[in-house]
């Protein structure tokens, strides 16, 4: 019974199909009567939707105007004001940079520094260009040369100030970064930090350059401040898997050494 049951129904849902049994025009009456309360509430949905949007027109179109002006006012803050100011602290990196890079090598270094920090005819130095252009590329990267400006003149507090606001994921920059931060630390006495930030140093990039080296500078104050088996790790990992490294040429000195001292 069943099985006639849905074939009939097939049957009077084909196209000019006409009911003929009392069941069947009973079965057209019920899905006609369910399709039309379908519709029915769609139609009521629909309008409440018409309804509610018409009372309410003058919100939405505020919504849609804020939204609109936030949009607009962000492209036109980068367009007009950002990029012209990004473009702006790079010229002025350049200048400063100059002085830094020759700095490096020559014997008169730190008046180029100082230079480099503080600028020069007209030009903005490492520091105005970080506090003036501080939310550019620019800026950050004079974090980094002020930083490592004041490193190299042994002002050790102002080297971690500037270190530390100095953010990136480069390869060899944001390891030298915090290790240098690390340096400085070493040099204020406060080796706990130091070592700190030797660790984060080494863990930050994995590479053949900064990892070995910040390792080594790790295990070596963590010798200092007594915690042997964390140098012995150290110096270990840089035998094992930086074994070409400048670090790991008497490595084995080292070890003997961390393995003496932790008996």
């Amino acid at each position: 019974m069943r099985r006639n049951n849905i074939e009939y129904m097939a049957t009077y849902k084909k196209r000019g199909y006409k009911p003929k049994t009392k069941a069947e025009k009973e079965e057209v009456i019920e899905e006609n009567s369910t399709t039309a309360e379908v519709f029915n509430t769609l139609d009521e949905t629909a309008s409440k939707t018409e309804e509610w949007v018409a009372s309410n027109q003058k919100y939405i179109f505020i919504i849609i105007g804020l939204v609109a002006a936030v949009v607009l006012g962000y492209l036109g803050y980068n367009k007009f004001i950002q990029e012209p100011k990004a473009e702006e602290a790079s010229n002025e990196l350049f200048n400063a940079r100059k002085y830094f890079d020759e700095a490096i090598t020559s014997v008169a270094s730190d008046s180029l520094y100082y230079l480099a920090l503080n600028g020069s005819d007209g030009k903005y130095g490492m520091l105005d260009i970080a506090d003036k252009f501080g939310g550019t590329p620019a800026g950050n990267q004079a974090n980094y040369y002020a930083g490592m400006a004041y490193l190299n003149m042994k002002d050790y507090t102002n080297a971690v100030k500037y270190l530390g606001d100095f953010s990136s994921d480069d390869e060899v920059l944001g390891p030298i970064a915090k290790g240098g931060i690390g340096d400085a630390f070493v040099q204020l006495g406060q080796n706990e930090d130091a070592l700190e930030y030797y660790e984060k140093a080494a863990k930050m990039k994995t590479n053949e350059y900064t990892t070995p080296m910040y390792l080594f500078k790790a295990a070596v104050t963590a010798m200092d401040l007594g915690q042997t088996s964390k140098a012995l790790e150290y110096f270990k990992r840089i035998k094992e898997e930086f074994s070409n490294a400048t670090e790991a040429a008497n490595i084995d000195v080292f070890i003997g050494k961390a393995e003496a001292a932790s008996n």
